[in-house]
């Protein structure tokens, strides 16, 4: 099976608005990493959709994918994920037709079936439009059929977007049930698991994409990819303090609190009730969190454990500083190649 320096790594950020910084310098870091992290040897970068959550500036991915692909040269990057019911699917193809037209290659379309965000929020995002995730299975198939060549001399479709048939980005469904592994395997696409937030139902929904596989135009064989949240620091204490915003914003998001992500600090003073520090450490259990060796045995056994072809890393810290020492320890601990 395999293991260590032989699946690629990728990187999941949340373009992380910490409590002493501003979006603009969220979406500044989030450019900053991405030009690191091709130069670490990192397979892809993606960004993710959010909306209404202060700490995190990614609410428009495709345009934050633009500048992204357009600040580096050869590294995969995408959506992790658009969220497909906040979209009409010719606008998604238009928007990714457009991005894989202007950087051949190189961009992926990763889509969502939940929201993102609160229901209010949903209802402003879609309009007059509904809400209902059941059509979730047609979106997809008639986003897949803006894009996939036309056939011979067959007239276009109509509508038929421009960038559109032929420019096709490589599409993967996302999702932490089972309800998107069956999706994603009877079509026939690749397959990303939220383990990162959703941990319980990841053997099951791997075993349910794989069983349901089909070949398509798009893959011949199954492909999984897994993502696992990593903060990794020089020491054991280090990384523990470094993690102590994720946990206090844990415990925040959960009682409705929205704020930007705190500080160590912040963190550190905080008195967690035992229902408080009994979330966190149900939250954070599946987390990678330590030095080097730690987390490489910890992604070593999760890659053994589901034969993913792939995982993608989401590394949330206070500081960019923080972020990039993590993902440069990973790279090297992970016998990544350098560019």
């Amino acid at each position: 099976m395999l293991s260590i320096g032989v699946i690629p790594l990728s990187v999941l950020d949340l373009a992380t608005v910490a409590s002493n910084a501003t979006p603009a310098q969220a979406l500044a870091d989030t450019t900053r990493t991405a030009v690191e992290v091709e130069r670490l040897g990192y397979h892809r970068i993606w960004v993710a959709e959010h909306h209404g959550m202060p700490a995190v500036a990614s609410s428009a991915p495709a345009v934050l994918i633009a500048h992204l692909a357009n600040a580096t040269s050869s590294i995969r990057v995408g959506s992790g994920g658009v969220m497909l019911p906040n979209h009409s699917p010719l606008v998604v193809a238009e928007q990714f037709a457009t991005l894989e037209a202007l950087h051949e290659g190189r961009i992926d379309l990763g889509l969502g079936r939940a929201p993102g965000t609160d229901p209010v929020t949903a209802r402003a995002l879609r309009r007059n439009a509904g809400l209902d995730a059941d059509t979730f299975p047609d979106d997809v198939v008639a986003l897949l059929r803006y894009l996939l060549p036309s056939e011979g001399d067959a007239p276009p479709s109509a509508p038929a977007p421009t960038p559109g048939s032929g420019y096709l980005p490589e599409v993967w469904l996302l999702g932490s049930s089972l309800f998107s592994a069956q999706l994603a395997g009877m079509i026939g696409l690749p397959y990303s698991f939220a383990y990162h937030f959703a941990p319980q139902l990841l053997d099951q929904a791997i075993e349910t994409y794989r069983t349901h596989f089909r070949p398509s135009i798009f893959l011949d064989q199954p492909k999984v990819m897994v993502g696992v949240s990593v903060l990794c620091a020089p020491t054991e204490e280090e990384a523990r303090w470094l993690a102590g915003p994720s946990a206090l914003s844990t415990v925040w998001l959960r009682s409705g609190r929205m704020t930007r992500l705190p500080s160590p600090e912040e963190a550190a003073a905080y008195d967690f009730s035992l229902a408080e520090q009994a979330l966190v450490d149900d939250t954070m259990r599946t987390h990678a969190i330590g030095t080097p060796d730690v987390v490489r045995d910890v992604l070593d056994s999760l890659q053994r454990r589901t034969g993913a072809d792939e995982l993608i890393v989401s590394t949330r810290a206070h500081s960019y500083e923080s972020r990039l020492q993590s993902l440069r320890l990973v790279a090297g601990v992970w016998g990544l190649d350098p560019v």
